[in-house]
């Protein structure tokens, strides 16, 4: 198989300065464009939904989601630095994990997954 992995996400922002430092500030991303982000080895789903889904707002073509540890502490950390998390009840599916969703400072959907313990 010629691909490997995801090797890099590009969007467009209002401000692109800011948001790189919000991903840092409250994500732990690292996105300065010169060094790349490290991540952690596991599972990526890369999936085309139907152009009418409501799994994320209708105004937005893509939604980043990243593999967390430790939701509980990531939401409340979050939470304290004003941050807006949402959560379902259905988005918690045996075999596959928990969910939450925040938003960065330009309206992009952000999904939080922590994978079910193996």
């Amino acid at each position: 198989m010629p691909v490997t992995g995801i090797g890099g996400v590009f969007f467009r922002a209002k401000d692109p300065e800011a948001l790189t430092a919000w991903y840092r500030d409250h994500l732990g991303v690292a996105m300065d464009g010169y060094t790349p982000w490290a991540q952690q080895a596991g599972p990526t789903v890369f999936q085309p939904f139907k152009s009418d889904t409501d799994y994320f707002p209708a105004d937005r073509q893509w939604m980043m989601n990243f593999r967390v540890t430790d939701l509980d502490g990531l939401m409340a950390t979050l939470t304290a630095a004003g941050i807006e998390v949402i959560t379902k009840p259905e988005w918690t599916m045996e075999g596959v994990g928990r969910f939450a969703r925040i938003h960065d400072p330009e309206g992009n959907p952000i999904e939080l997954w922590e994978p079910e313990a193996e």
